[in-house]
């Protein structure tokens, strides 16, 4: 009985944290992030330039504001109100093993991870030159004040943990779209792409059944020891992700794989291996798409028995914090068309870094309350999966755990970017050791496994306590 009281007591603490979390991650304070007139701007492998004769400086967050900038900075915002912003959300069906609804708190890592992996598929499906349309018509977030209804909410939510009320219902089958309407060929495939995109999304809803959804990325985590509530760290979401994109049963995720570097080593056999199909059969058609028909940016790339590959890397740029000779070498990477960003952040406070301006970060931040969305229905609202305000940070504030993603969409596309990367990450004088490297061979062929547990095979961050090191973060320094 004493055991039961307790367990109560601490279901009743978790379910308040979580309520005020909610509360506490439903308004952001408004502010503007400015970005100078005479210096580049990069954008996941784009870059952009603001030039005016007048101003020195242009804040993006006010829409009055967009009358007086020139250059292509309304590209710019449309490019970054295009990638998929996924945010820490409430009202959710219960997660995993855990009495929780919401991930307010302490999902940001796991909000991270699902951008990045967002990015990977919006390049294998629409290509780097897609864009949203209605990305033009968001409005900026603005502050909520601490308001009577904001009381009544928080008061609302309360009294339903404590009756134990059932969360939002299970998402039902994956959505279904018409087909395209007919008309000109550019037509069918703006039409198409727009599919895409929202079966993309869906893909990432918050519901046990959603193929990357929070619910499964939790459900993974739980084999490794994690639990709902839990900090996740940059190294442990990237396997995460790699287990979720493998366990998918959706074909339209049939051609896409992920790969995870070990102890900052990408093998070059294992990531061909990777792109080859399992079981394919020399000139087979490659798997299914979400639609009967592709766009022109996939079928183009689309190799017959073959798949695309996500690489995730995990580094750690410093100790205590990032060593700024690193600061070039990621700044190299976030210029390039296949990298799909960096996951990291501040301590304890993750972000999906997309791009930089000088010696600033640019990045989409997954700390923003918002509602459940029933991502089972063909028509749900795409507003709240989309960022209009770019935040900044100093590249001298970043963590120095992270984990870098890049997208090969073939064997051969992969040659080309470890050639590539190899070039980026030459030590200068400054350096002593590249961020990571690529090494010929399979990981096997280097004997990495020797003296480890199955389950440290598998889960290769996870280290006997009793060896001599130390942890910092969820990587190992010996």
């Amino acid at each position: 009985m004493e055991n039961k009281g307790s367990d109560e007591v601490e279901t009743l603490k978790t379910k308040f944290l979580s309520v005020w979390h909610n509360v506490k991650y439903s308004w952001a304070l408004k502010s503007k992030t400015s970005f100078s007139r005479n210096s580049p701007v990069f954008l996941l492998g784009k870059c952009y330039h603001f030039k005016a004769e007048d101003d020195d400086r242009e804040a993006f967050n006010e829409a009055s504001d967009e009358d007086s900038v020139t250059g292509n900075a309304e590209a710019f915002r449309k490019d970054f109100a295009s990638r998929v912003w996924l945010t820490y959300r409430e009202e959710l069906p219960p997660l995993p093993s855990s009495p929780l609804t919401s991930d307010c708190g302490w999902g940001c890592m796991l909000r991270a991870g699902q951008m990045m992996l967002a990015q990977a598929l919006t390049l294998h499906f629409l290509g780097r030159d897609w864009t949203w349309s209605e990305t033009m018509s968001l409005q900026p977030l603005d502050a909520e004040t601490w308001t009577a209804t904001a009381a009544r909410r928080l008061v609302a939510s309360l009294e339903a943990s404590l009756q134990g009320s059932p969360g939002a219902s299970d998402q039902a089958s994956p959505p279904t779209h018409q087909a395209p309407a007919r008309g000109s060929a550019e037509e069918a495939d703006a039409h198409l792409k727009e599919m895409y995109h929202r079966t993309l999304v869906s893909w990432f809803g918050d519901s046990p059944s959603a193929e990357l959804g929070l619910h499964r990325l939790v459900a993974t985590g739980l084999t490794m020891g994690k639990q709902a509530g839990d900090w996740y760290g940059p190294s442990v979401v990237a396997h995460i992700l790699k287990k979720a994109v493998e366990e998918a049963m959706d074909p339209g995720l049939a051609g896409i794989t992920a790969y995870v570097s070990q102890d900052c080593t990408v093998y070059s056999a294992d990531v061909i291996d990777s792109h080859a199909a399992p079981g394919a059969a020399e000139g087979a058609e490659a798997p299914p798409s979400p639609q009967s028909e592709q766009p022109a940016s996939v079928s183009a790339s689309a190799a017959p028995g073959a798949r695309a590959v996500v690489i995730l890397i995990p580094v750690r740029l410093g100790g205590e914090k990032t060593n700024p000779d690193y600061f070039n070498v990621a700044k190299s990477i976030l210029s390039l068309d296949y990298c799909i960003g960096i996951i990291g952040g501040k301590p304890k406070q993750a972000c999906y870094f997309v791009g930089f301006q000088d010696d600033s970060l640019i990045y989409m931040d997954p700390h923003y309350c918002q509602s459940f969305v029933d991502v089972s229905t063909s028509d749900f609202p795409l507003q709240s999966f989309h960022c209009p305000s770019p935040k900044k940070m100093p590249f001298s504030k970043m963590d120095p755990s992270c984990t870098i993603g890049f997208y090969s969409k073939s064997a051969q596309d992969y040659e080309r970017i470890s050639q590539e990367l190899s070039k980026v990450l030459q030590p200068s004088a400054k350096e002593k050791y590249p961020a990571f490297a690529f090494m010929q061979g399979h990981g096997r062929d280097y004997d990495l496994s020797a003296g480890l547990t199955p389950q440290e095979r598998e889960w290769p961050f996870i280290r006997d306590p009793r060896r001599t090191v130390t942890t910092t973060g969820d990587f190992v320094l010996l």
